[in-house]
């Protein structure tokens, strides 16, 4: 196998696939800086939970995945159905999400983050009403999204965290 190339193509995950899609998460997240724990941290259990729930849910829900014989599923993409207030160009106010696309450090550069995204756009595109698909690229990634056809939207996107209020005193 060629460097690049994936050798067979993305599968759909089930419902069996969510503890590898979370600790695909797990990587992706601590690649970014974030601290993600050890294998028993409470978030974990969440995400894993979340997934299985979603992946039940075919219509608005998809994650595919590639396997390595070695390593079980070692790349994921996940993409998912947001509805918002139609509006003159989109009047169901569908939208597609894309997100958790992480391969495994050990099985980079082989094509695989571009078979799942592939396969993820198809769903989009042949099972959904989504016209519009949206995603956070991470500056590793962001070629592989352009490749595809994702632009800088139109008016960019801001994010407000809401914080703890402090104590109040007594």
């Amino acid at each position: 196998m060629s460097q690049g190339e994936a050798t067979s193509a993305a599968r759909r995950a089930v419902v069996g696939d969510a503890g590898a899609l979370t600790r695909l998460r797990a990587l992706m997240l601590a690649a970014m800086g974030t601290s993600v724990g050890g294998d028993d941290a409470e978030w974990r259990k969440a995400a894993e939970a979340w997934f299985a729930e979603r992946l039940a849910d075919t219509g608005a829900f998809a994650a595919f995945v590639m396997e390595d014989p070695e390593l079980g599923v070692v790349c994921s993409a996940v993409g998912m159905i947001e509805r918002r207030a139609p509006g003159p160009s989109n009047l169901t106010g569908t939208q597609g999400r894309v997100f958790n696309v992480s391969t495994d450090p050990r099985r980079r550069r082989r094509g695989y983050a571009r078979a799942c995204l592939t396969a993820l756009l198809a769903w989009f595109r042949d099972e959904t009403e989504a016209k519009v698909i949206e995603l956070n690229a991470t500056g590793e990634g962001a070629e592989l999204y352009r490749a595809a056809g994702f632009a800088a939207p139109r008016f960019p996107a801001l994010q407000l965290r809401i914080a703890e209020p402090p104590p109040t005193p007594h």
